[in-house]
Formats: C-alpha cells, structure tokens, sequence
C-alpha cells in the first residue's frame, strides 16, 4: 500500500473530430496515438465517461493487448485515468497480454463491467504501423451501436480529463497492487493475472482434452504446425497445445510477442502465412493453423497445403458440432452469419432443423442473439468464428474444434472437407478489398450503385459469365432488424441475388486504420461449375 495518497489531476484539452469508434472500436496509425497531444487521453475519457458515474464507481474492469508498439505507454495511462475516475479494480494480463477472446472470458467469469483491448487486430504493428482501441462490454461482446455512439458523442465536446500520474504499475509483477488515492475512500486496485489460466480453464469444460490429445501424441500422432505470428497467441499455444495436449514444442512457431510481429502483418491467410502454406505443403504436417494478433481470427490447413475457406470452415464445424462435449450436453440452439458470409452454413442449419440468423458485419449482433439463447454458434467470412462460450470470435478456440472433429471422425481435414461438399454441395467464394479509396468516391459510389439495382428495371436484367447466365432475383441495401430489442441497422451492404442462390456484395468497411475507405465486393455462387468436376447444385 503507498503511504502517501496518489493526487488525482484534471488537465484541460480540446476534442477530437475524428474519434468515432468503428466496427471494431478505434483504430489509427500508431503515430496519431504516440504524437497527438493528450488523443490516447481523451479517447479513454470518452470511453470511461460514456459508463453512467454510478456503475463506474468502484467497478471492476478488464485490461489487455495483442503486444504491440505502444501498448504499454497506453496501458499505463489507461491504468492511471481508471484510477482517476472512479474504477475501483482492473484486471490485467500479465507483461499487458491478453488476447481477445480471453479478455471476453474474464468479463464473463469476474463479472467486469468491460475490458479495454489495446489492438487494431491483423493490422501491421510497429511505430509505423497501426494502433487501436477496443471495448468490450459487460457480457463479453464488442460494444453494440449505442454505446459506440455514446463514447463518440462525449468525444466531440470534451474540455477535461482526469488523470493519475504519479500511479505506476509494473506490468511483470504477478499479484494485487493497492494504492490509495486522494479524494477516495476505498484503495484502487490493480490485479495482474496469468494471461492464460482462467482461459484454459474454461476450454477444459468445452472440449475433450483427452481426445485431442491421444489425436496429437498416439501411435497414429498427428503432426500439427501452428504459427502464432508473433502476436498475442505465442503464450496460449506453448500452454494449451504443446504443454497441456502433448504437441512437440517445435510444432509452434514464432511464438514470442513482437512489438512489430517481426515487420510482418499478423494476417492468418495464405498471403500473409505464407511460411506456414510453405511447411504445409511438404506434406510432413496433418494439420496447420495461423492466428491473427489479438487472437480472434484462424486459418486452417490440411496436408499438403489444402485451404479451408473461412466460410467452409464455419459450415464444416457447424456440421459436426457433437464431437464436441459442450455442444452434446446443451444443445444447438442456432446458427448466425454475418451478410456477406457465404450461405454453406444455411445448409446446415436446414439439415440440422436449426435456426439461421442472417446479421450484419460485426460480433455485438451475435452477441444479442447469443444472450437471448437463440444462437449457439455463429461465424464470419473475415477468419472469426466463434460460438456462446463467450461473446467474441475465437481463434484458438476453433482450432481445438478442427482437432475434436479429426479425433472423432478418424480423418484428415481434407478429406472431412471433401466429404462436407459431397453431403451439403459447395459454395464458391471470394472477397476483394479496395483500400484507401477516397472517402466521398466511396460515398457516392455506393449511393449511384445503391440507385441502379434498386430500380425496378433492374431485376428483370440478366448477366452472362461464360457459359452462365445469371438472373436477378432480388437487390437492395441489407437492413436488419434484431429480433431480440427491435433495433434496425440499416444500409449495410448492398446485395445483388440471383435465382440461382448466387450472391453479389458491395460493403464500405469501417475496419479501417488508415486515411480512406474500404470497399470490400463479396462473389458467391452455387451453381455447376463444369471446370471444378463437382456438381454444387443446392
């Protein structure tokens, strides 16, 4: 306990105009974090004022990052206006890690009012890469709409902060840490935990353990390659997959947090994991896994260098659900995807008599559905999938799922793959990303294109693509009304639907860490492909 209470200060500023929190919270360059004067500051000001005073008093909340440059200057200020505010205890993850989906976990298993995620995802790190800020609400999930709106309008009017900074932590030392502050009556604590811990346990109630791991050191011993990408999962994987399941140590690599991820992007696809399609590609390996930084997105691959879509991935696992102990015992109760996520899963979700959500880019919308027990797992394009464990996608997570699979059926992802489009047919699908268009280009891109397929005259057009033809069935500009609280989310992506359950997508992304816009275009179809040799006729 300090001897002398902690002064708490209030230092003036002027607002920010570009402080509105996208899909996933606030990112920028890391250089508008590191050199604006007292930005890192008010945006946490927006955030912590934007929590009515009387929950925040005394309250507990969660802190961690992905590792990257900046993350510990960001996490020490946080832990001082925490203070300064009214936080009565913040949990943090050993060293500041702690990857998403254990962040959301420990929401849910201390009953925090929120964590605070310090990553712009699998965005380039580094002083000349990228930085951003999450917050994740009291049931785990990102922030719905609402609040998001609230920290934004906050940001546009703020004159102060309040702030700690005599208060200092080390973020090494394991344990409680009480200090006492001017003006308070109880102490504000800091508690730094094992990042990994309270997350092992809870996939301990989820999963088998004991399949996976006779699947990964038997005499039939499947060979894996996991590659962490020097982002916030190099700790979960030595502790999950290699120490507590058996893998060999050097079946994990670039395990160690880098501040720049090794100047690579922490992407799992195959562009960017491009070491690992590598490895797996020489056959040596059964099974290859990617994550991104934070921890919340995957990619797999089988032997030889076989790539499971994201959207595959999700329907394959939806299928096969009750290998895994937690779905066996509860239940499915429902299947979610985002818009622009293929339409594999619907299948599913018709053999199984299940369920299908149809929800707009990004995880809060799973998260009413989750909590309202009308959805049990759920997915998206982007690598992030997920289920009503927590209320975030969940990287390593789904990897434990791929192996449970393997270990019941006795096959490799390949050949489950390949047995999943033999069953359920196959979608093809792919996603083009424009970046940094120019912000009102994109506007009016998408207004002009929202008035052409809107027109009545458009759907009765028909396009030839070699030996296809495809008609339109249906266009408009995707609106959502959530069947939990009735809120509507209108004008989020604009969709072209054929007769032929063939889909085309225009979608501006507010994922962004950059000047610009992205424009992202999402192809679908179902049909006959002659060249693919598989009939994929619904």
């Amino acid at each position: 306990m300090e001897t002398n209470p902690i002064p708490i200060l209030t230092i003036q500023t002027t607002p920010f105009d570009d402080q509105r929190p996208g899909t996933n919270g606030l990112r920028k360059k890391t250089a508008v974090f590191e050199s604006k004067k007292n930005y890192l500051q008010n945006y946490i000001q927006s955030l912590l004022s934007s929590i009515d005073l009387r929950d925040r008093q005394g309250c507990t909340m969660v802190v961690g990052s992905d590792g990257r440059y900046f993350s510990r200057a960001a996490t020490e200020v946080i832990v001082q206006m925490a203070a300064a505010n009214g936080i009565g205890r913040l949990v943090i993850g050993h060293n500041g890690i702690l990857s998403t989906p254990a962040v959301s976990c420990i929401i849910r298993k201390i009953k925090a009012i929120g964590g605070i995620i310090l990553t712009a995802s699998h965005n380039p790190g580094g002083p000349g890469g990228d930085f951003g800020i999450k917050f994740n609400v009291a049931n785990g999930g990102p922030s719905p709409d609402t609040v998001m709106e609230r920290i934004h309008q906050v940001s546009r009017t703020l004159e102060e902060y309040a702030i700690c900074p005599d208060l200092h932590i080390d973020l090494s030392r394991l344990g409680r840490h009480d200090f006492d502050l001017e003006n308070k009556f109880k102490p504000f604590r800091v508690e730094i935990v094992d990042s990994v811990e309270i997350y092992l346990n809870m996939l301990r109630g989820i999963f088998d353990f004991g399949a996976i791991k006779s699947l990964l050191t038997g005499p039939k011993q499947l060979k894996i390659r996991i590659d962490a990408m020097n982002g916030v999962m190099g700790p979960y994987v030595r502790r999950i997959l290699c120490d507590e399941l058996g893998a060999p140590a050097n079946s994990a690599v670039n395990c160690v947090p880098l501040e720049d991820f090794g100047g690579q992007h922490p992407n799992p696809n195959p562009a960017f994991a491009a070491s690992l399609v590598d490895s797996m590609k020489g056959g040596e390996f059964g099974f290859g896994a990617a994550f991104d930084a934070d921890g919340d997105r995957y990619m797999i691959m089988g032997e030889n260098g076989f790539f499971v879509s994201p959207s595959d991935s999700l329907a394959v696992m939806a299928a096969n659900l009750s290998c895994i102990p937690y779905f066996s015992q509860r239940g499915i109760r429902g299947f979610a995807r985002s818009m622009p996520t293929s339409t594999a899963i619907d299948r599913v979700a018709k053999a199984m008599k299940v369920a299908l959500y149809e929800t707009p880019t990004g995880w809060r919308f799973f998260g009413n559905l989750m909590d309202s027990g009308r959805c049990s797992f759920c997915g998206e394009e982007s690598f992030g999938t997920g289920s009503d464990h927590i209320r975030d996608k969940d990287g390593l997570w789904s990897v434990l799922v791929w192996l449970s699979i393997m270990a019941v059926r006795k096959q490799g992802v390949e050949e489950i793959v390949r047995d999943h489009w033999a069953k359920m047919g196959r979608n093809y699908f792919c996603r083009f990303d424009y970046e940094g268009v120019d912000g009102k280009a994109a506007y009016y891109l998408m207004r002009d294109l929202e008035a052409v397929i809107t027109d009545k005259a458009f759907t009765t057009q028909k396009f030839s693509v070699g030996n296809n033809i495809y008609s339109v069935e249906k266009a408009d500009n995707f609106e959502y009304i959530d069947p939990v609280d009735g809120s509507v989310s209108r004008k989020q992506g604009l969709r072209i639907m054929f007769t032929d359950s063939s889909r085309i997508i225009f979608r501006l992304s507010g994922s962004g860490a950059g000047t610009g816009a992205t424009v992202r275009i999402y192809a679908e179809t179902c049909a006959y492909e002659p060249e693919s040799g598989i009939n994929v006729l619904s």
